[in-house]
């Protein structure tokens, strides 16, 4: 098995390829070792010292690490963790748990305005991040704010604040007139 690297904009993350599909849907964020009960992978990637985030993808794991520790410290011991959780047949999440399709649940009269929100957020915006190793979800819309969860290697991501106000601000914006801003949440 070969697993490819990228980096991300973030310096704290990388993405690994594994060549293989790791969620057959959605996504699945691990922001700390608490709880990765849910994904036999993620614990093994938390049992490697300096690990501080895990997020699982359609194609990827992308791994974010402490500052105390560098990439060339503990990236090949990350590297066999994912290989060796794939050789042993587990699965990537425990029975019992579903990857998360993404955007939280709106009910209220601004339900057109979300649906377009959504659609924005899934044609245009996600599939990118996705290629920078992250996600970002909608989480709730207020009198022309729009409210966004940034996940995996958008989570404390230096440039995220750019993305977010410069890029996913300007485009909900020019197409929804109704929204005004976009801030970022934390779950």
């Amino acid at each position: 098995m070969f697993i490819q690297t990228e980096s991300t904009p973030n310096p704290a993350t990388l993405k690994f390829l594994p060549g293989q599909a790791v969620l057959g849907a959605g996504t699945a964020d691990f922001p700390s070792a608490a709880g990765a009960e849910a994904s036999p992978l993620a614990q093994r990637i938390f049992a490697v010292s300096g690990v501080s985030g895990v997020f699982l993808g359609t194609d990827f794991v992308t791994v974010t690490k402490s500052d105390q520790v560098e990439w060339d410290h503990i990236k090949p011991a990350i590297l066999g963790a994912i290989m060796e959780h794939f050789q042993s047949g587990q699965p990537v999440m425990a029975d019992s748990a579903t990857p998360a399709s993404g955007h939280a649940d709106h009910d209220g009269p601004d339900g057109e305005i979300v649906g377009q929100i959504k659609e924005l957020l899934d044609t245009r915006v996600r599939p990118a991040v996705a290629q920078d190793g992250g996600d970002i979800t909608f989480h709730g819309f207020d009198r022309g704010v729009v409210y966004l969860h940034m996940q995996g290697a958008c989570a404390g991501c230096p440039s995220s604040t750019l993305t977010l106000k410069m890029g996913i601000e300007n485009l909900l914006r020019h197409y929804i007139p109704e929204v005004t801003e976009v801030r970022p949440v934390a779950v």
